[in-house]
């Protein structure tokens, strides 16, 4: 270990912590006259203390905080920031970093001309911390090059990898992330490292799974399954049960599924993990969802609507009352567009209510209630006592039976602006599923304002753009056999995009807005394919063919638009099964409601 540290004054604080006894340090001072060697690394090699009570005592003489680095609190790619060369000279590998402070460990970090050394390469701020010269020197050789095998980090974990984090000082608030993440067992930085991976490479959940050879770890990034890691074998009961732990479940109980959450601190954002376990044939499986608030758009113009579907989603949400629904499968965003709607409207003016399963998101001046089913607290019970709180804008996590489709369209009916989503496959089928839920078409037809139909479609990599010419009968699915011999755009797949040539996600919209037409059409109950002709007399494209315009502009690809939306030719065919029932087609019209 290099530094002025006074030899002295380093002997009298391990005398003071009571690590050395007086005699031990007038003999170990006198191995030191006679050996040359600084008296702390000489204590460590003869056995007297460990590598962290001297880092423990040297940073008490320094007046600053000392770290023993291990697996999972150093962040390799940071390594690049200042270089292998640099590294090694300056003696000095950069830990993790938030906003544009850069915690650093350092054999010298009381030195002012390396600390500034580092600001001026990194061009951030420099937070040092102290760490022994040969444990820099090993972990710079570790990730010298960028070629990190995490999985090989993970199986080489021990026991006297993991040690805590000294804190010097009390007076500086509320622990870090640092400091909590780098407390516990080999377990706990395995999950650790887990989370940080995965939030860094904006991955909305992970699956933890049991499978013969030991745990499977994959996490989902735009809507893809890949593998994380595979941790060693019979750790599994072990990673389940520490993630339990901090999601405050029940560890003894396997048997039955349960939910949990918790809130992690991860380069200076507060992320939520929702838990969920679930027991299989070979073990309990556990999904985390990554909820990060800074991912969160709020802003319409943001989610990618066109122009014109832009203007017809507004006009809904200005009307003073009706019902605005957005419709798609599990992940398809449609959470985000409610969020966005809610923020167009909130005001210190309006009294805003929604009732979600879960939470996702906290949002300013909106009374956010969790259903729970256990005690009896559904969404449809959860409405009626909305409506006695005077609201005007309700908004429904989803509509899942025919109670709560009821109890929101009489809602819509009574002077307030609801907004649900929905499970159907576009937007004209809105109208069948609720009518299947016993739901009279003239009410609906009163209550509609308008669905959205979305779908989330991977966006190509920038980094590796290039062209390509789609297959014959990807040209005929997408309609698009008159343009045959043209380029289309898909990435080559690299680093960035973990070779997926996609990075990043697009809404696709299909967006319905009753006008007297369509709301006499409702009223008379009129099948989807009629619904759908009708949409497309006015110019309104089909979820496909919205995608289809996106992947000619070169902003996704023909493939995968065609992956995550559907060919409407089935369903509009007369007598499809999305056709409502035939004691509805008859129903009477209410006493002063318009055909």
């Amino acid at each position: 270990m290099s530094g002025p540290t006074p030899k002295s004054r380093l002997g009298q604080v391990l005398v003071d912590q009571g690590t050395l006894s007086k005699d031990q340090l007038d003999r170990a001072l006198a191995d030191q006259k006679n050996s040359g060697a600084m008296l702390g690394e000489m204590l460590v090699s003869q056995g007297v203390i460990n590598g962290q009570t001297l880092v423990r005592a040297l940073a008490q003489c320094l007046g600053l905080r000392g770290c023993q680095l291990r697996h999972g609190l150093v962040d390799p790619p940071l390594l690049k920031l200042i270089g292998d060369e640099e590294a090694e000279r300056l003696m000095a590998i950069p830990m993790f970093k938030v906003r544009d402070t850069l915690t650093v460990a350092m054999a010298e970090p009381q030195s002012l001309p390396k600390v500034d050394r580092l600001r001026e390469i990194t061009g951030c701020r420099i937070r040092p911390v102290l760490a022994l010269e040969s444990n820099i020197r090993e972990f710079i050789q570790k990730y010298k090059g960028g070629n990190v095998d995490v999985n090989a980090f993970l199986t080489s974990l021990a026991d006297s990898d993991v040690e805590v984090v000294e804190r010097e000082s009390v007076d500086e608030g509320p622990i870090t992330d640092l400091d909590r993440m780098v407390a516990g067992s080999p377990i706990v930085n395995l999950v650790n490292v887990a989370l940080l991976t995965a939030v860094r490479d904006h991955a909305s959940d992970i699956h933890i799974e049991p499978d013969k050879r030991g745990t499977a770890i994959r996490y989902r990034i735009d809507g893809v399954l890949r593998d994380l890691m595979k941790p060693p074998a019979g750790i599994h009961n072990s990673v389940v049960s520490r993630i339990k732990v901090i999601a405050k479940m029940d560890i003894a109980e396997k048997r039955l599924p349960q939910e949990g959450r918790v809130r992690i601190v991860c380069e200076g954002r507060d992320i939520d993990l929702r838990v969920s376990s679930m027991p299989t044939l070979l073990g309990e499986k556990l999904v985390l969802r990554i909820l990060d608030k800074g991912n969160l758009r709020l802003n319409l113009e943001d989610l990618g609507l066109r122009t014109e579907s832009l203007a017809s989603f507004r006009r809904m949400l200005d009307k003073p009352h009706g019902l605005v629904l957005v419709t798609g499968p599990t992940g398809s965003g449609k959470t985000t567009t409610l969020y966005s709607a809610l923020d167009l409207l909130r005001s210190p003016e309006l009294n805003i209510v929604t009732v979600e399963d879960p939470v996702e998101y906290q949002l300013d001046m909106v009374n956010q209630i969790q259903v729970a089913p256990a005690i009896g607290l559904t969404f449809a019970r959860a409405l009626r006592s909305i409506l006695r709180q005077d609201p005007d804008v309700i908004m429904v996590g989803e509509i899942r039976d025919e109670e709560t489709a009821r109890v929101a369209v009489q809602a819509a009916l009574t002077g307030h602006l609801v907004l649900a989503t929905l499970h159907t496959n576009d937007a004209p089928g809105t109208v069948a599923r609720l009518l299947d839920m016993n739901i009279e078409p003239y009410l609906l037809s009163s209550a509609l304002n308008g669905v959205v139909a979305q779908r989330l479609a991977r966006t190509v990599c920038p980094n590796c753009a290039t062209k390509y010419y789609p297959s014959e009968q990807e040209l005929t699915d997408a309609d698009l056999t008159s343009k045959a011999g043209r380029a289309f755009r898909r990435g080559a797949g690299c680093q960035q995009c973990h070779d997926t040539g996609f990075r990043g996600r697009m809404g696709i919209y299909e967006v319905m807005e009753v006008n007297a037409d369509i709301r006499r059409l409702i009223h008379h109950a009129a099948p989807t394919h009629e619904l759908r002709a009708k949409l497309r007399g006015i110019g309104v494209l089909t979820l496909r063919e919205e995608g289809v315009e996106l992947a000619q502009e070169g902003k996704s690809s023909l493939d995968e638009v065609l992956r995550v939306t559907h060919d409407d030719d089935v369903s509009d065919a007369p007598g499809a099964p999305d056709a409502p029932p035939a004691k509805e087609t008859g129903a009477k019209q209410k006493p002063g409601e318009a055909a």
